[in-house]
């Protein structure tokens, strides 16, 4: 029995209850015309609906909460990293709250599964002196491993003037204040991979290095020194000029639209859910100018699930009117968690991870406005799922351009923790879905990897018209990474691999066509377009391997892209075209993107 399920909050029966009960049962039956009924005729059990669900509650044992008087700060950010520094297919999940106010000689050093955040409503209300850093000692100066760990809602005042955040993907820096420049790079300046920034201001200068691709969103920066392949920028003040391939800079000046993610906060002494208002056209931050806009909800709306509860008790949660916010740990999952209501928040703290044990959808959203996932990874089990996340049913067609699904952060795995396999990850089929930031990896290494065994051969599926993708990185499936078969769908950032453990060439043939696509768009489409695009390949079991292209889409006017590249990794596979037959092939092992700067 789970602790939080009804039952368990009935007082357990004690010894002398239980005998008294059977005692008290033994002396009626020898009462006359108290004879026990017969046996075929028992009496209709009472059936009793659950009890309600509580709503609110504590934040459980992995959600550690600071205030500026709290002892002893920094040997327990200590603890928790060393214990995550280098877990990275690890159990633990933690979450570090730091209520409003200012901190002084604090450096916390992130790892694997963990969160830090302010809780006030502005970053500014909640002020670290001192460093938040990520860097990659752990994997000998080579951060492109640096995954799973965020960084949310507070104002950072840098010792030396400069704050490290050297990170990979599903790393998100998201309405963070530094009072300084932003180092992407880890000490040395070793590999990364990043990378993503939304609602932001950095007073100084962004300083990538090293980083391969970035993107950026909503913010205000004083600078950005470099760019390595690929640097993405919409609604972003300060941002570099348009200058793809080189320097390699795709710039929008506004965000077609755009909503941040939902976050924690302290309202007084009580725990509100913040969320953020849609923008059109965005550009720079939202809380520059005092209170951001938006509507809050108080936590005693949520259901505060601890790991372990069943899918069964989420969804009466979730029946009974209430939102969820999923405290860090693993959730085992038996059948899919449905959100059916209308402007259901699903916010998860600590990277809370969802396993479905028995092949069935993590999680389901049903065609209706306003819904709000945020926050959680998906881990696939080791029973083949047909998919694990599924935004709205086949066939949906409502029009939600006023109130639009949103699934930010919400990050998906196939193997690495162990055997999973399933045959589609994300499919979004709901209209004027907002997907910000999400990171679909096939495993390439960690434990369940092979070919056959992390079986998944297509990463993310978009049937619904009118969807907007910002920050989009999906990886290594055994087919199609994403394919987009809704109208006017548009993608501003994209990153790629190619499965990097197709055993030769016969395992990726498509028909005809040497390789599967990294982003394909389906023949019928009519209008779509794409900004700042880029898939690597990096066959490193068959490095003879040829991908003919990394994109694929039909040939007519209303389907454009801006600023695609194809890169072969040190000579491990090639690529023959960028996009269709457009596009000079990659050759040797010099790793030099080959570029389409306008499509058709």
């Amino acid at each position: 029995m789970h602790p939080d399920s009804p039952s368990s909050r009935l007082p357990a029966p004690g010894r002398r209850t239980v005998l008294g009960a059977a005692a008290a049962a033994s002396a009626l039956a020898a009462l006359p015309g108290t004879a026990s009924a017969a046996p075929d005729a028992p009496k209709t059990p009472v059936r009793r609906k659950p009890r309600a669900l509580p709503g609110g509650g504590d934040l459980g044992p992995n959600v550690l909460v600071f205030d500026p008087a709290t002892p002893n700060i920094q040997g327990r950010l200590d603890e928790i990293f060393r214990q995550q520094e280098s877990a990275q297919f690890g159990t633990g999940r933690y979450q570090l709250l730091f209520k409003p106010g200012t901190y002084h000689g604090l450096n916390a050093q992130i790892g694997f599964y963990t969160s830090i955040s302010g809780l006030g409503l502005s970053p500014d209300d909640t002020t670290i002196n001192g460093d938040i850093t990520v860097d990659a000692g752990w994997f000998n100066g080579n951060a492109t491993q640096n995954f799973w760990r965020s960084a949310e809602n507070l104002a950072v005042v840098p010792v030396n003037g400069t704050n490290r955040w050297a990170v990979s993907q599903a790393a998100p820096f998201r309405r963070m204040h530094i009072r300084g420049n932003l180092n992407l790079a880890p000490t040395g300046y070793g590999w990364s991979s990043g990378g993503y920034i939304a609602d932001s201001r950095i007073d100084g200068q962004v300083q990538p290095y090293s980083q391969q691709q970035w993107y950026t969103r909503d913010s205000a920066i004083g600078g950005w020194l470099n760019g390595v392949w690929n640097m993405v920028f919409s609604g972003v003040e300060g941002a570099p000029a348009q200058g793809f391939p080189n320097p390699p800079y795709t710039t929008l000046a506004t965000t077609p639209v755009s909503r941040e993610k939902p976050f924690l906060y302290l309202d007084g002494g009580e725990y509100r859910v913040f969320l953020p208002e849609k923008r059109t056209d965005a550009r720079g931050v939202t809380w520059g100018n005092g209170t951001p806009r938006g509507t809050s909800l108080p936590l005693s709306r949520f259901y505060v699930a601890k790991p372990g509860v069943p899918a069964a008790t989420l969804n009466q949660a979730l029946a009974e009117g209430l939102h969820l916010l999923l405290t860090p740990g693993i959730y085992h999952l038996d059948q899919p968690v449905r959100v059916d209501r209308a402007g259901t928040v699903v916010l998860g703290l600590g990277y809370a991870t969802l396993i479905p044990d028995n092949g069935v959808t993590a999680l389901k959203v049903a065609d209706v406005d306003g819904v709000r996932l945020a926050g959680f990874l998906v881990d696939a089990g080791p029973v083949n799922s047909a998919t694990l996340l599924e935004i709205g049913p086949r066939g949906a067609s409502r029009d939600h351009s006023a109130n639009p699904t949103t699934v930010q952060d919400v990050f998906v795995r196939i193997g690495g923790a162990g055997p999973g396999k399933a045959t589609t990850s994300m499919v979004v089929n709901s209209r004027h879905t907002i997907v910000d930031h999400t990171w679909v990896w096939r495993a390439d290494h960690g434990d369940g990897v092979g070919w056959e065994t992390n079986r998944a051969d297509y990463g993310v599926v978009v049937n619904g018209h009118d969807v907007l993708a910002t920050g989009l990185f999906v990886e290594h499936f055994n087919k199609y990474d994403v394919q987009w078969f809704g109208e006017r769908g548009r993608t501003i950032f994209y990153q790629n691999e190619k499965a990097y453990d197709a055993p030769n060439q016969a395992a990726i043939q498509n028909g005809s066509v040497k390789g599967y696509a990294a982003y394909r768009v389906g023949d019928g489409v009519t209008t779509h377009e794409g900004w700042g695009l880029g898939s690597y390949c990096y066959y490193n079991v068959d490095p003879g391997i040829v991908q003919h292209h990394g994109f694929a889409a039909p040939n007519r006017p209303g389907v454009r892209f801006h600023d695609l590249l194809v890169v072969s990794l040190g000579g491990n596979g090639q690529y023959e075209c960028v996009i269709n037959d457009t596009g000079s092939p990659t050759s040797g092992t010099s790793t030099v993107p080959s570029t389409v700067v306008s499509y058709p």
